[in-house]
């Protein structure tokens, strides 16, 4: 089996879940920024999830999901995964 990159995600994974972060960034109008700081991931790393670009680590998606006060389910959920 392959390894995934951002680069070889023809099923767009990765993408929806960077869209499901960005959706729920901006309901608490947070910025990039805020976002990465609240999940401690640096700024650009953060802007590659969200679009996409990045093979996320679990560990970030629970950052991720607690900066944005959810649990990691439900990003996957709002991602359609």
């Amino acid at each position: 089996m392959n390894r995934v990159s951002g680069k070889q995600d023809k099923d767009r994974y990765l993408v929806r879940f960077g869209e499901a972060v960005r959706a729920r960034r901006k309901a608490l109008e947070l910025s990039q920024e805020a976002l990465a700081d609240y999940a401690d991931i640096d700024r650009s790393h953060m802007g590659k999830i969200e679009r996409g670009e990045r093979n996320i680590t679990f560990l970030n998606i629970v950052r991720i999901a607690a900066a944005v006060e959810c649990k990691p389910s439900d990003l996957l959920i709002d991602a359609g995964l």
